[in-house]
C-alpha cells in the first residue's frame, strides 16, 4: 500500500489521531490540473486533510466536501472525500506562480489570502452539516485547526505539508490531525503539548523516512498509542460519460437543440479528474429523444 491513512488512539482513547502519507494521490492531482508547485502544495494540502476527515465519517455512503473561497489568486478549491480513504479535488486557477515565501517555502498562504473554510457533510439525513469560519493564516492546516474548535467544539491540531522535487514532481506528502475527546485529562494534554513544541513541519518528519505509523509515535510518544485501523487512500473520481450524459440533458431542450444545430462533436471535461468526454450529434440526439 503506497499512499494510506491510520486512525489511532491514545491515552486510553481521550485522544485520537490520523495520519496519512499522500504522496501519489498528490502527485495525481498535479498531473490531473498541471498545477504550478505552490497549488501542488495547496491542493495536495487540502486532498490530505480531505481523505483524513473522509474517514473520521461512519457511514458507508456519508461523503465530506472542503471548499476554500479566497481572495487571492488561487480563487477557490474544492476537495470531496468519502468514507473509504478516497478523495478529489480541484483548483480554479491551478497557474498561479509566487515567489517563496520568507521562510523559503512554497507560498500558500499567499496563493490563498483571506477569505472562508467551508465543509459539508452529507450524511444521508435531510440537510447536510454545514460549518464555515473564517481564513486564519491561509496554510490550510491552521485553518482546519481553528475550524475543528470553533465549528465543531473539538481541540485539535492538525499538520499538512507536500515538499517538491526541483523537476515539479511530489517528493513526500502527507499530515496528521490530533483531536482531544472531552474527558482527556489535563495530564494529557500537557504531555501533548510538550510532544508537539518542538514539531514544525510535517513533510521534514516524512522526509526524514518516517511512515504515518511512526509520525504519531511521535506526536503521541508516552501516550500508549494503538493504531485502530490502516486505510489505503487515492485520487477517486466517479465521473463518466453516463453522468455527463444525464447533465446534458438537464440542460433543457432549447439549449440542447443548439448543440444538436451546430452539428459538431462536443467534449465535456471534468473540473475534478481533467477526463475528457466526447458526444457527437448522433448521441446529442439520442439524448434528447429521451424526454
Amino acid at each position: 500500500m503506497s499512499d494510506y491513512i491510520v486512525r489511532a488512539t491514545a491515552a486510553n482513547a481521550a485522544v485520537r489521531a490520523f495520519g496519512a502519507t499522500t504522496r501519489e494521490l498528490t502527485e495525481f492531482a498535479k498531473n490531473a490540473h498541471n498545477t504550478s508547485p505552490v497549488m501542488t502544495a495547496a491542493l495536495g494540502r487540502l486532498l490530505t486533510a480531505g481523505a483524513m476527515m473522509g474517514v473520521m465519517q461512519k457511514g458507508d455512503a456519508d461523503l465530506l466536501t472542503i471548499k476554500i473561497d479566497c481572495g487571492g489568486e488561487a480563487k477557490n478549491l474544492t476537495v470531496t472525500a468519502d468514507s473509504h480513504g478516497n478523495v478529489k479535488g480541484f483548483c480554479a486557477n491551478p497557474n498561479v506562480m509566487l515567489p517563496p515565501s520568507a521562510a523559503g517555502k512554497l507560498d500558500v498562504g499567499g496563493a490563498i489570502g483571506p477569505g472562508f473554510l467551508t465543509v459539508m457533510k452529507d450524511l444521508g439525513l435531510k440537510e447536510p452539516y454545514v460549518g464555515q469560519t473564517m481564513l486564519t493564516t491561509s496554510e490550510i492546516a491552521e485553518d482546519l485547526t481553528a475550524y475543528f474548535m470553533e465549528s465543531e467544539q473539538i481541540p485539535s491540531t492538525v499538520g499538512l505539508g507536500v515538499l517538491m522535487n526541483k523537476d515539479n514532481t511530489v517528493k513526500v506528502a502527507g499530515g496528521f490531525i490530533i483531536q482531544l475527546m472531552p474527558f482527556c485529562p489535563d495530564e494529557v494534554i500537557d504531555k501533548l503539548e510538550d510532544n508537539l513544541k518542538d514539531i514544525n513541519s510535517v513533510t521534514k518528519l516524512l522526509d526524514g523516512g518516517n511512515t504515518p505509523e511512526q509520525v504519531l509515535e511521535i506526536l503521541l510518544k508516552d501516550l500508549d498509542m494503538e493504531i485502530v485501523d490502516k486505510i489505503p487512500a487515492n485520487f477517486k473520481c466517479n465521473c463518466s460519460k453516463e453522468r455527463f450524459a444525464t447533465g446534458l440533458y438537464s440542460l433543457g431542450h432549447k439549449e440542447m437543440q443548439s448543440l444538436i444545430d451546430e452539428g459538431q462533436q462536443i467534449e465535456v471535461n471534468c473540473q475534478f479528474c481533467g477526463k475528457h468526454y466526447y458526444f457527437g450529434v448522433d448521441e446529442l440526439k439520442a439524448i434528447e429523444a429521451m424526454r
